[in-house]
This record gives structure tokens, sequence and C-alpha cells, in this order.
């Protein structure tokens, strides 16, 4: 089944170990930077009971700690390490989802101007992704999820049903104008085009893991959706997908 991510485990019974595949179901949510990636993810996850795994918040959390500890951005090797000595967790507490690092709830904090303008320099780096590849990967084994992020539609769970959100930059920087204002961050619709602008540029031009749509994801422009209609759409064509392939 195409959006299912396949596991092997071993079953012990009668006396003889028996090798099983056990199938996760992933949906995958790839597009640009204000597209509505994670809150439809995150709603999609909750409508389907799914686990919610937002791969960009890991790579924001990572440049949060490089960040705060004084490591150089654009150090591969000193942010390969800082990557392998880190600790990350999500979870859902009071009905919103959570991300943890080290032990550190860090959910608002990743969010904040400064990480915006740094994370894709962190993102680029190979050794980086690696690490955290391998960390989603394990994760999709063993849950039934809704990922969104770089990667996840190619890379990460190539397998996972694929949907690629876009909007225009213009609807995406008032998208974001709107997220930053509510958290009390003073920025104009002027300096979000323009970040949006640039983060569209680097994520699409470097060499490691480019922002590019995958040949079998089904693309969903959101410029004329509410939340509510991205999230009724992405169901309606997983579901429709479940069903085909069943037949």
């Amino acid at each position: 089944m195409r959006n299912e991510v396949k596991a092997l485990y071993l079953k012990f019974a009668g006396g003889n170990f028996y090798l099983c595949i056990m199938a996760k179901k992933v949906i995958a949510i790839d597009g640009p930077a204000g597209s509505g990636k994670s809150t439809t993810a995150k709603l999609v996850a909750q409508r389907l009971g799914f686990v919610y795994l937002d791969t960009g918040a890991m790579y924001r959390a990572i440049t949060l700690k490089a960040l705060e500890s004084g490591v150089d951005v654009n150090d591969e090797e000193k942010l390969e390490k800082l990557t392998k000595n880190s600790v990350i967790s999500f979870g859902n507490k009071d009905g919103v989802n959570r991300i943890w690092l080290d032990g550190k709830d860090v959910t608002e904090r990743i969010r904040e101007p400064h990480v915006d303008r740094n994370v894709s320099y962190v993102s680029v780096h190979k050794k980086v992704r690696r690490i955290l590849v391998e960390m989603q990967k394990r994760m999709g084994e063993e849950n039934d999820l809704v990922a969104e992020g770089r990667d996840t539609t190619t890379v990460v769970f190539p397998h996972a049903f694929k949907v690629y959100l876009d909007a225009d930059l213009k609807e995406r920087a008032k998208r974001r104008l709107l997220e930053l204002e509510e958290k009390g961050i003073q920025t104009t619709l002027e300096e979000q085009t323009g970040e949006i602008s640039r983060r569209d540029k680097l994520d699409s031009e470097r060499q490691a893991s480019p922002l590019l749509r995958d040949k079998d994801a089904v693309v969903v422009d959101t410029t004329h959706l509410t939340i509510e209609g991205q999230v009724d759409r992405v169901i309606q064509l997983f579901q429709k997908e479940s069903a085909r392939s069943l037949r």
C-alpha cells in the first residue's frame, strides 16, 4: 500500500521466532514557508488520531540550541556534534502539540524571528539532516503519523501518501505576519514578504535536500482556502487513495 511504512520485527510464539511486517500509515506534507503545512498537518493528525511529526521544528530546535551555545550555523562539524548530543521529543499538553529539547519545552521559542533567520542555514548541512532523518524514520516505524516538512515526501517517507501545499507569496506573507502579531512580535507585511522570498530562494537552491515537489505528490493550492478547507481536502484525498489501494 503506497501510504504505509513497513517495519520488520520478531515475534515469539509456540517456541519459534517469526519475522513479521508491521505497516504504519503515513501522510507526508511538504510545501514552501507559509503555505499552511504546520496547522494543516496538526489538525489532520488530530482528526485521524495519528501522531503529528513536525520535522521542521526539529531543525528549528537545533538552530535555537546552536544560537544559544554560540555555535556557528555554518560550521557543519560542530553542528553535527551538537545534534548528536541533543534529545528531541514531541507530545501533547493541554490539547497543544509541544516540542522538548533536552528536556525543556521550546515550542514558542523555536518560532522567534532570530530562529527564522537562521534555520535555513542549519538545515543545509547533510550531517545534521542525516541524524534527524534517522530519528524521523524511527517515529514512522512505530506510529501512524502525519509528517510535515522538507524531505518527508522523498527521503524520509518515500512510500507515504504525499501532499504538496502551495499558495502565492503575498498570501503566505500575510499568514506569517498574523502569526507573529498574535505572538506580540512587531513586523510588517513588506518584511515578511522579503523574508519568505529569501527563504524560498535558499530552500530551493541549496544542495542538500532542496525544496522540490515530489512527482507523486498531490498538489493543493491553499491561497483561497480556509484552514478547515485545507484539512478537509487533505483528508478527502487520503481516504480516496486509501480506498483505491484496497481494491
